[in-house]
């Protein structure tokens, strides 16, 4: 192992991933990216970069180009973006830190010290190439070496350049009950920005994005972990030039250093493909599959979910709710999570948040035999909180109307009656912790789905100055403290959905909730662009009703049990209102998940090329030896037959069998084609890979999931 150790300032500096190599040029100006992409021979001169990189002086431009570097700055007269902004009440503004020192960080990692004696700065680049999955983790840290206050209007993650090829964007938009909708499009000339304000990671403005080739062959993927407000940038000079920035987004005076103070970036999480989207995917999954607190969630296989929020609402009946956990239990479920309408005085979303105790109206004798019924049925007990939310309708509020986020005189925004804790300030943490901890003390809870309602629209805190950072950083250090105290406790993060999901919030949580939609057909593709970044164990995937009450759309048990089966799979629906058939198809669903749960949640997704109105992706098992086909009929075609699904991944001269597992023999298998994959189909890798598999006649919104299963070779 690499120890914490100065080195000389070399002239370069390289690291290795499995797949790809990062080499710097280290120069007085400071480190800048000569390459980062496919692994290079171990024999190639960086210096031979440097040559093949130089550019030539431009008409009309400095005869001496200012540099490009992992963070370009006033002082160095770069023309585009800067990577910081600084200054000492106006002073000070022309930073041009120069590079003194490299230190290595253990396997993968460097410390690039830089400093400006002038501004009184130092700076910092943070970064890291996992050796094995790939993916780059860099930040920038400043430091106030100065004897008056440093203000900080902008500081970015290191900065990296964007290779002229990549000319295509695929950013993440999308609204409440409809996250992670991908849009692609050309990266235009000038600057390509988005801004999040929202107090969280949020459901329109993703931190994370796709830089592509034409082809999509070759693809950058980057992700801040943080889970508030940001902006992301990419910058097309007109030299040429290109990079692309991601940092926290403040409001004015919000990050001020004292001296000798400093700050550091969240943390950019960069991968690079040249296996397209799915190349991306796996680097993100092995990333976070491999970070220790990831390990928890492999002492067991996750659970089957049970959800009762869509069943009952707000209308809490203890017998109601232990007939719902009986029928559960029956079902296979192996985890009953009671959500929002058990505490004092909710009956709706007008009241009751910030008291944290169990409503004795409801529940006279306390949630004991609620939880003791669940478990003795063999379930795990979840219960629903919103810790960082108060209504004005609370006694917490009444006796405490200060301890919320406000600026004044300005009226707060009607947003879901309630209004946000300044998390902040330690004794508003200290507060909630003791409710919590309370609950959890008194009893058998192994579960927390933690939500958050509400945005941060009036992020003021009692001194009048913007606190939506110090919220986000109070919120981490409440987790923090309740996982230290209730190890055993899994927390689910939830933000009206997905609008609180990143790498940031994933140190300190087991599960994210995808989408309040649980509307089969949206949730495909609300999937697909989550999966990009995150595993799919980690995807809350719900049964909805059969009419989701968002969207008003009726859908299919069958359709509905398949588009779950790809991420943490659970039900969200009225047990009571199902019929025997479709009681008996969601009891078979999950039993199919717990047959393949291994395969889904520790295999890898892999998209396959479908036309606008299918869908289609494989989940492959570690070992390459077996994987489920998944294939939607989104809509009507208009062909009047199907084309083939050409398989990917496959060993070409390697034979595999090819079944039918969803529909089951009850659902909706009818057609020559359906009844021949239930058969089973053998066929060489290389065959279905090139000439593919003639797909069945589907109703529209409707689909299939084929098991495949590489042959033992046999001899002649």
């Amino acid at each position: 192992m690499v120890h914490d150790s100065p080195i000389p300032v070399p002239g370069f500096l390289r690291l290795d991933g499995a797949r790809t190599t990062l080499v710097l040029g280290l120069e007085a100006s400071g480190p800048r990216v000569l390459h980062w992409g496919a692994r290079l021979p171990e024999a190639t001169d960086p210096a031979m970069l440097a040559q093949l990189t130089a550019r030539e002086e431009a008409p009309g431009a400095p005869a001496i180009e200012a540099p490009l570097t992992l963070t370009p700055q006033p002082g160095q007269g770069f023309p585009g973006r800067p990577g910081l902004w600084v200054h000492r009440d106006g002073r000070d503004w022309a930073s041009a830190a120069r590079l003194e020192s490299v230190q290595r960080s253990g396997p993968g990692g460097v410390r690039l010290g830089s400093n400006d004696p002038h501004s009184g700065i130092g700076l910092v680049h943070h970064l890291r190439l996992d050796p094995v999955g790939d993916v780059l983790e860099a930040a920038t840290e400043i430091i106030n070496h100065g004897t008056t206050s440093l203000a900080l209007e902008w500081c970015a993650a290191p900065v990296l350049p964007i290779p002229p090829w990549l000319d295509f964007i695929v950013a993440f938009e999308g609204r409440w009950a409809l996250e992670f909708q991908r849009s692609r499009f050309a990266r235009p000339p000038g600057i390509w920005s988005r801004e999040n304000r929202r107090g969280r990671t949020s459901h329109d403005a993703f931190p994370g994005f796709l830089l592509e080739s034409a082809d999509g062959r070759e693809v950058i993927g980057l992700h801040l972990g943080w889970s508030g407000n940001h902006r992301l940038a990419i910058e097309t000079l007109a030299d040429g030039r290109a990079s692309l920035q991601m940092g926290e987004l403040w409001f004015p005076g919000e990050m001020k250093l004292a001296p000798g103070a400093h700050y550091r970036t969240p943390t950019l999480f960069a991968a690079w493909s040249d296996r397209g989207q799915n190349g991306i995917r796996a680097c993100f999954h092995g990333h976070l599959r491999a970070r220790p607190v990831h390990s928890r969630l492999r002492a067991k296989p996750r659970p089957v979910h049970y959800n009762t929020w869509e069943a009952v609402y707000f209308r809490h009946d203890r017998a109601m709710l232990m007939d719902l956990a009986k029928r559960a239990a029956a079902l296979g479920i192996e985890r009953f999570v009671l959500d929002d309408g058990w505490f004092l005085n909710r009956r709706s979303d007008r009241a009751g948040l910030g008291d944290w105790q169990v409503d004795p109206s409801i529940f006279p004798e306390g949630l004991g035999p609620l939880i003791a019924h669940v478990k003795a049925l063999g379930m795990e007990f979840g219960l629903w909180v919103e810790p960082e939310m108060v209504n004005p309708d609370s006694d917490l509020y009444r006796a405490h109307p200060d301890w919320v986020l406000a600026a004044p005189p300005n009226p707060q925004l009607e947003f879901r009656h309630q209004l946000v804790l300044d998390f902040g300030r330690a004794e508003i943490r200290d507060h909630i912790f003791a409710q919590i901890s309370a609950l959890l003390d008194a009893h058998a809870i192994d579960y927390l789905k933690w939500d958050m309602n509400r945005e941060l629209s009036h992020p003021g805190n009692s001194d009048g100055r913007p606190g939506a950072r110090a919220h986000v950083l109070g919120l981490y250090e409440l987790l923090a403290r309740l996982r230290a105290a209730f190890p055993t406790v899994e927390i689910e993060t939830c933000a009206s959905g997905g609008g609180r999901a990143d790498f940031g919030i994933l140190a300190l949580t087991d599960r994210v909730w995808t989408s309040d939609s649980n509307d089969a057909l949206d949730r495909l593709e609300i999937q697909r662009g989550f999966s990009l970044f995150f595993p799919p164990e980690l995807m809350g995937a719900h049964v909805g009703p059969a009419s989701c009450h968002i969207t008003g759309r009726t859908l299919s048990m069958g359709l509905r049990v398949a588009s779950a089966l790809g991420g943490h799979f659970g039900v969200e629906a009225d047990l009571r209102a199902l019929g025997p058939d479709e009681t008996r198809e969601l009891a078979a669903g999950i039993a199919l998940h717990k047959r393949f749960r291994v395969l889904l949640h520790h295999g890898r997704r892999h998209d396959l090329p479908s036309p606008d109105h299918e869908h289609s992706f494989m989940m492959w098992a570690g070992d390459g030896a077996e994987a489920l086909v998944f294939h939607f009929l989104l809509r009507e075609q208009v062909a009047g037959l199907p084309g083939r699904l050409r398989l990917e991944g496959l060993d070409p001269e390697a034979h595999y069998c090819l079944s039918l597992v969803w529909p089951g023999s009850g659902g909706q298998a009818a057609g020559p084609a359906l009844a021949a994959f239930r058969s089973g189909i053998l066929a060489d890798g290389a065959s279905l890979m090139h000439i593919g598999l003639q797909l069945p006649r589907l109703a529209p919104q409707s689909g299939f999931i084929a098991h495949l299963e590489r042959q033992a070779a046999t001899t002649r």
